[in-house]
């Protein structure tokens, strides 16, 4: 029962990550299920922020380490439940 909820959050994370720039734009039914994963990955975001900065990968241009980061973290518990 964990695992299959970890699988969820992973799918849900990388949903999150695409739907982001474009939630003004979603219709009701697709805006509640990106709130749901806004409530729970905004919080743990705004923590993981604290401690790690974004990598620059080139000029003016760097990638924000913590959906990585959370995406590691959830494949580890996966793999230990």
């Amino acid at each position: 029962m964990i695992k299959a909820f970890i699988y969820i959050l992973i799918i849900g994370l990388f949903l999150y990550s695409k739907l982001l720039p474009y939630k003004d734009k979603l219709n009701s039914q697709y805006k509640g299920i990106f709130n749901f994963f806004n409530s729970i990955f905004s919080p743990i975001f705004n923590f993981l922020k604290t401690f790690i900065k974004p990598f620059q990968v080139g000029f003016g241009l760097s990638v924000d380490m913590t959906q990585i980061v959370l995406l590691v973290v959830l494949l580890i518990l996966s793999n230990l439940f």
